[in-house]
């Protein structure tokens, strides 16, 4: 029994356009989130994980199921698209329901699956009222919703987290966080990159159809040692704190931060540099805060790829 999501050797070309090349990856259960600039790669990806573009050359499986067996794949995949397009005159709850119905469940079925999963993204209010009614974050989650109504195994999400307000968010990021937490397979697509972060168990760098770096985002950053890390300290007297800090040799860069509530400090000695506030907290310096600045997709995506804009 296979329990990946495998690509080997794969690519893709829309005639002389290049989608991807040389794909080779091993996607275990978790979350997943493919991270680039328009253009580099991510929906290529996701719409040959499900079948809905074949490879022009390589081999691909998702678990137990080939993408050239669409019928057998989706019972155990769901699929959310970033194209925002339903069929006219449908509510919610029809969206949902139809689609169970036309995968083979009874009527009775569909409709406690159906209520099931709209419950899930948090839209029973609004379930019976007509899609073209709602506004860019409830037509988002009732897209999840109808990925979702089935059970399926994998799950793969193209930009879910578009559209939706600070608090939706949460939700949906807890709702990611469960259904991995159930043994599923959750891939994301996303620019919201403090958010990626926060919630994936493992990233793909993507980058003009290759994959430039893939694993933890912690593993990823730690490749890349050569680039200082910055840090984020918030304290009451950010001036005082930075002639401090300059005394210390590890300090490669030290700015009063925009807001004049902190400093930002650049290292190449995170660990000693840590200890060295530690000391100075001990001995009465007020600090209110420090937390990594740029441990994150976006400053690991501008080391490997050199583009401070490539990702918005």
């Amino acid at each position: 029994m296979n329990d990946r999501i495998v690509f080997e050797d794969v690519s893709k070309f829309y005639g002389e356009i290049l989608g991807v090349n040389r794909i080779n990856l091993s996607i275990p259960a978790g979350i997943t989130s493919l991270v680039g600039p328009n253009g580099s790669g991510k929906t290529t990806l996701m719409n040959l994980m499900t079948g809905l573009v074949r490879p022009t050359r390589g081999r691909i499986q998702v678990l137990d199921y080939k993408t050239d067996d669409p019928e057998n794949l989706f019972k155990i995949l769901g699929y959310s698209t970033q194209f925002d397009a339903f069929p006219k005159g449908l509510t919610g709850f029809q969206f949902v329901y139809s689609y169970l119905r036309l995968a083979g469940r009874t009527s009775e079925s569909a409709e406690q699956m159906a209520w099931r999963a709209i419950e899930r993204v948090n839209l029973v209010d609004a379930a019976r009222r007509n899609v073209a009614g709602y506004s860019k974050g409830m037509r988002q989650r009732i897209r999840l919703a109808q990925a979702l109504a089935h059970d399926p195994k994998v799950v793969v999400l193209d930009e879910p987290l578009n559209g939706l307000d600070p608090l939706a968010r949460s939700e949906m990021i807890a709702l990611f966080r469960s259904t991995a937490a159930q043994g599923c397979y959750v891939i994301i697509s996303s620019h919201i990159l403090h958010e990626v972060d926060v919630i994936s168990d493992q990233v793909i760098l993507l980058s003009n159809g290759y994959v430039v770096a893939e694993g933890p985002i912690h593993n990823v950053r730690s490749e890349i040692q050569e680039h200082p890390t910055q840090i984020l300290i918030r304290c009451s007297q950010p001036r005082e704190l930075a002639a401090k800090m300059f005394e210390y040799p590890q300090t490669i860069e030290v700015s009063i931060h925009k807001d004049e509530g902190g400093l930002l400090l650049k290292t190449r000695d995170a660990d000693r540099f840590y200890l060295t506030l530690n000391e100075m907290a001990v001995n009465g310096i007020d600090i209110e805060s420090i937390a990594p600045a740029d441990d994150d997709v976006l400053s690991v995506y501008e080391y490997l790829i050199g583009n401070e804009e490539a990702v918005r």
